[in-house]
């Protein structure tokens, strides 16, 4: 990385092959992550407008030995998207590639470029009579191109899949500036290696992602919603199991709630419309998705009654009206940022074997308690074994009392994570932040052969540099 791009010597070495408007000034937001543990580089911005211009910048700053920090909404919470040191690198954002190209409702397939706000992408599929069921608490500002290089996941997971589940092909630039044009709407196509699923989670670090063609659904004829109480988190996951023996890929979503977390919602969001005047101790928020001959409510209603004779739930609300749906789902997708503002000694996004979870659970509260009185919000998609379990100071302190726990408590808690075969990322990738934890609790063979493929597609490693792997 010889060559820091903010000198006017990169520009001037495109040669006039791109318009200088291309180039903006670095605002702040550009340097930023959304929980404020890493600040980038100012460096050059480039805001392309086609794969052709893509392509041009990377050639440049591959020429120039120049790293590229691809950008898409900003959202991303492992500090993928800034650079915090070493040479400024080329900040290459994507938001003025946000058209939807094209849609194919008799295919269940919209084509998207990768500057597209998720929510516009649902948006635009349910214009067709399409459901695009990623669904994110970030899907007003999070851009389909980032949702992809990180392989989102989200509150769908349990019946759609995972982001990369729901991709069929990608127009890409890889590192020498090449266009891979690898746009299918093919179901089925069996030619050798899958770039589409070596670029989906590679958070950049392989290539840039222009333009993807994606899964589409149908929409539910029917919904339901309902918070139901359950003892323990064990019942929570017998609950599951005998939701999906009765509604089968019925259910859209399980999230397991903590009482902690209602709690953080009074003490930082108190407008926030919550369902119980005294919250539980667990409980689990169910959402169904079903044909027009079903009545998701009456499903809701029959579940709670079999599971309430069984021990599994203790009571319940059942969504009246779409204003109660929304409340319910308001509680949910506001814990991070009630998280946020009351700011977390240490945060971990990890998967857990469901079977294994409810262990995970307890044998984590009592490893932070050897820390000290601290408070753990514990919460996620617990239908697919997906827990953000992050730890928090005791009410009336701050994080800075604590910073110099963290490391310890994060070590202890992935300790744990792997000794239960789980994962240290879930759904919020490696970025910068988990690095070291991948070098840790990383397959070495596994890791080899990314530093081998790494090695091959971006020999000079300008793609993303610290991201992933390291340096």
């Amino acid at each position: 990385m010889s060559l820091n791009p903010a000198d006017d010597h990169f520009v001037a070495s495109l040669n006039g092959s791109i318009s200088t408007d291309v180039f903006r000034p670095v605002e702040p937001r550009y340097l930023e992550e959304p929980r404020g543990r890493l600040n980038g580089q100012g460096g050059l911005l480039a805001c392309p407008r086609n794969a052709h211009e893509v392509s041009t910048l990377i050639k440049a700053a591959n020429a120039a030995r120049v790293g590229v920090v691809p950008y898409g909404g900003g959202t991303g919470l492992v500090g993928a998207q800034v650079k915090p040191d070493g040479p400024a690198p080329l900040i290459l954002s994507l938001e003025r590639m946000s058209a939807i190209r094209a849609v194919y409702p008799e295919e269940n397939v919209i084509v998207a470029e990768a500057g597209a706000v998720l929510a516009d992408v649902q948006a635009a599929a349910r214009a067709s009579g399409r459901l695009f069921p990623l669904s994110l608490a970030s899907e007003g500002s999070a851009r389909i191109g980032g949702n992809l290089a990180t392989n989102a996941g989200g509150v769908n997971v349990l019946r759609y899949g995972n982001t990369r589940d729901l991709c069929l092909g990608l127009e890409a630039v890889l590192p020498d500036g090449q266009i891979w044009n690898g746009l299918t709407r093919l179901r089925k196509d069996n030619t050798g290696y899958d770039l589409r699923n070596l670029l989906i989670g590679s958070e950049g670090t392989l290539g840039v992602i222009t333009a993807a063609a994606l899964k589409l659904a149908p929409i539910p004829a029917s919904t339901g919603t309902a918070i139901l109480v359950v003892p323990s988190p064990r019942a929570a996951i017998e609950l599951l199991s005998l939701a999906r023996e009765r509604l089968g890929e019925g259910v859209s979503a399980f999230e397991l709630l903590h009482r902690q977390g209602f709690e953080f919602l009074t003490e930082t969001l108190p407008d926030i419309r919550q369902p119980f005047r005294e919250p539980p101790e667990w409980c689990v928020l169910i959402e169904l998705g079903l044909v027009a001959a079903v009545d998701p409510q009456e499903q809701l209603a029959s579940l709670f009654e079999e599971a309430l004779e069984t021990g599994l739930v203790q009571d319940g609300l059942i969504a009246q009206s779409e204003t109660q749906h929304e409340d319910f789902w308001t509680v949910r997708e506001q814990l991070p940022e009630a998280n946020r503002l009351i700011g977390s000694v240490s945060s971990h996004d990890v998967s857990i074997p469901l079977g294994a979870l409810p262990d995970f659970i307890e044998k984590g509260r009592e490893l932070v308690s050897g820390f000290g009185d601290l408070r753990i919000n514990c919460f996620g998609h617990v239908g697919d074994g997906n827990l953000h379990y992050n730890v928090f100071p005791p009410k009336g302190t701050n994080r800075e009392a604590y910073k110099h726990q963290s490391g310890a408590i994060k070590r202890a808690l992935h300790d744990l994570v792997a000794a239960c075969d789980g994962s240290i990322s879930a759904e919020h990738g490696i970025g910068r932040m988990k690095v070291d934890d991948l070098e840790r609790y990383g397959d070495p063979v596994k890791l080899a052969a990314m530093r081998v493929i790494k090695k091959a597609l971006d020999p000079l490693g300008i793609m993303n540099p610290g991201a992933v792997l390291g340096p």
